[in-house]
This record gives C-alpha cells, sequence and structure tokens, in this order.
C-alpha cells in the first residue's frame, strides 16, 4: 500500500469512528431528553396511566382482585341415588358420578383431607314405584337425601351440608311441584309440599335449605315452619331467587332423571332476559327472610349477580355454575380451544369479580388441588 492510499485509509477510519461517536452521543442525548421529559410529566401530575408496575408480580396481580377464591367459597354437588352401591359415571357431566350412599363416604374422604367445606345434596330416586304427582319420596326418611345427610353428619362433624329443595326429581311429571289438571303448576300446594320437605331435611340435620322450585311464596312458608319447629335459628335458608330456565341444565337433568315428562318450565323459572324480575325475585326472597340469595346459571347472568349483591348488600350471594358451562369449558379444553384450568380459573374470577361470595361448582375437587398448589 502507497503511502498517499494509507493516510487515505486512516482518515477514513477516523471518519467512521466520528460517525459513531456521534450517533452516541445523540442517542445518549435523546433518552436524556425522553426521561426529561418523562419526569416533567410525572413531577407535572399526570400519573394515573402508569398502571404496568401495580401488577408487575404475580402476587400483585392476585392483589387486584377484589375477591380471591377460597376453598371455603366452594359448594360441591353431590347426586344420590336411592341404589346403595351405585358408582355410575355421568356421560354428560365429565368426571362426575351418581353414588349411592355406601359409596359416598370413601369418595369425599380424600376431597375433606383436600380441605372440602361443603356439599350441596341432590337425590336420585332410581327404584321401581319411588315416583308419583306429589313426590312422596322427597321426605322420606329412609330416602338417599334424609339418610345422606345424617351419615354425613356422624362421619364429617365439620363438613357443611346443603340440601337442594324441590319436588322434580321425585314426581311422575318432572315439575316442580303439584299440578293443576290442566297441567299448570299448583303454587299454594307446591309451597306447602316444598316447605314440608325443607323441614325435614332440616330436621335431619341439614344445615342449610336450598329451594329451587321457583313458587312464589316458598322462603316465608319455609322460614315459618323452621321458627315453628324451633329450629330456624340454627338452619340457613338459601334461596335460589334468581334461577333462570335455559338449555344449560341438560347434564344435570341426566344425573339427576328430572326432566319434564311434558312441557317446559318457562313459567316458573325466570326469562333469560328478565333482568327486572330477577330483580323483584331477589327483592321478595329478602324480605322472606333469605339468608343467602342465590343466581343459577352464573355466567351467563352476571349482570344478576352484580344485582343481587346491590340488593342484598348484606347478604352472602351465591352463583351455581351450572352443568350445561361445566360441559361446555371441558367441551372447549378438550378441542383445545383453550387449557381447562386457566378456563375454569377465569370463569370463576368473573363469577367472584361480579360479587358472588359462594360459588356452587363442579370443578371443586380439581379446585383444591389447584388451590394448594
Amino acid at each position: 500500500m502507497s503511502f498517499s492510499s494509507l493516510v487515505s485509509d486512516i482518515a477514513y477510519r477516523n471518519s467512521e469512528r466520528d460517525d459513531l461517536r456521534s450517533q452516541v452521543s445523540r442517542t445518549r442525548s435523546y433518552a436524556s431528553t425522553t426521561a426529561t421529559a418523562a419526569t416533567s410529566v410525572s413531577i407535572s401530575g399526570d400519573i394515573s396511566s402508569q398502571l404496568h408496575g401495580g401488577y408487575s408480580h404475580p402476587l400483585a396481580r392476585a392483589w387486584q382482585a377484589e375477591r380471591q377464591l377460597t376453598k371455603s367459597m366452594l359448594i360441591y354437588p353431590l347426586f344420590i341415588s336411592d341404589q346403595p352401591d351405585e358408582e355410575v359415571l355421568i356421560p354428560s357431566l365429565p368426571n362426575q358420578y351418581r353414588r349411592g350412599i355406601n359409596k359416598v363416604v370413601p369418595y369425599l374422604q380424600t376431597l375433606v383431607a383436600k380441605g372440602l367445606k361443603s356439599v350441596i345434596l341432590f337425590g336420585v330416586p332410581l327404584g321401581p314405584n319411588t315416583k308419583d304427582a306429589l313426590g312422596t319420596n322427597a321426605d322420606d326418611p329412609k330416602g338417599p337425601v334424609i339418610r345422606t345427610i345424617r351419615l354425613l353428619r356422624r362421619t364429617f362433624p365439620d363438613l357443611f351440608i346443603v340440601a337442594d329443595v324441590c319436588l322434580c326429581e321425585y314426581t311422575s311429571h318432572g315439575h316442580c311441584g303439584i299440578l293443576r289438571d290442566d297441567g299448570s303448576l299448583n303454587n299454594t300446594l307446591s309451597v306447602d309440599r316444598i316447605s314440608d320437605v325443607a323441614l325435614a331435611y332440616a330436621s335431619a340435620g341439614a344445615h342449610c335449605v336450598a329451594p329451587s322450585d321457583m313458587n312464589d311464596g316458598r322462603i316465608r312458608a319455609i322460614k315459618l315452619k323452621l321458627i315453628e319447629a324451633g329450629i330456624a335459628h340454627q338452619v340457613v335458608l338459601m334461596s335460589y331467587s334468581a334461577k333462570f330456565s335455559g338449555c344449560l341444565y341438560g347434564p344435570f337433568r341426566d344425573a339427576a332423571g328430572s326432566c319434564p315428562s311434558f312441557g317446559d318450565r318457562k313459567c316458573y323459572q325466570l326469562p333469560p332476559g328478565g333482568r327486572g324480575l330477577a330483580r323483584r325475585a331477589i327483592v321478595r326472597d329478602i324480605n322472606e327472610g333469605a339468608d343467602i340469595i342465590m343466581v343459577k346459571p352464573a355466567s351467563q347472568y352476571l349482570d344478576i349477580i352484580s344485582d343481587a349483591k346491590e340488593l342484598g348488600k348484606d347478604l352472602p350471594v351465591a352463583a351455581y355454575q351450572v352443568s350445561g358451562e361445566f360441559a361446555m369449558i371441558h367441551a372447549a379444553a378438550s378441542a383445545g380451544v383453550f387449557d381447562l384450568r386457566a378456563m375454569a380459573e377465569e370463569a370463576t374470577q368473573g363469577i367472584l369479580r361480579a360479587g358472588a361470595t359462594i360459588v356452587v361448582s363442579y370443578f371443586t375437587p380439581d379446585f383444591l388441588d389447584w388451590l394448594s398448589n
């Protein structure tokens, strides 16, 4: 290389270094200017948009929830057959079984050890001649619900036992009360019968009776009979105040054998668009003596859960994530739409955010594991 070429090459490299130094200097200057501007904005008080720091850590994200799911919030539905040794998978309700009384305790022992706090019992009469027009076997002392209440009280003294109160599983027609000759619901006779059944379950040892029939005035009738029996002070009355008719109950009816033999329940369960009706029903049941208000189904009726919390601000609000909701989440997860646990948790968080502090859920066994990890 000639001397002149060497000088030219050194000059070119020095020029590159000067350009690089200039770029670094401009970058530092820009960063400094931006930081100054950001500081200036902060100093001027415009900080309300700076949110990311508040949920930058998993624990900090959990703190953002007004309510965090705990095991004590969960109630697990159990289908109790009158066949003592039955343990049958319910095809439309993933991982859920209908069990006879001899199978219930062995199954629950593991769940109670994991922290299960509460169950709700649904009787399923399968034997011959167990159904009639009056639902006679609903409060049979030898029937599945009363026998199971007594067994669980002896075996698991700390387990909170809820007894669902309805006639649909026990009536030959599958409706939630006693019918008139024209097939419509006889509200007066139905309320008298439902309140008798509730009293029988409470007298057998249920901590809570939960009428799901939707007959007008049944909360007052039950409360009065509990008072007359001298046990109102020790029995929780949880009302299915806002129970909507719809297509989300199919798996439950498969499990409980409670599908109507004719017609439907649209004349006593609430219409899906009936928000005003739901609010009126909630207020009515509060005034009649309900201790807990329930909304059913849950995820499609978050506005009603919120209304229940507003109207019954001094009462606990329960939400029943029904069989169809549970089955849909399982079906979508099986199809790869989302992760099962992630969706179960997200759906439940939505229910809690809306205002519920109690959740009736078929996911309860899963949550007992998930909440322990």
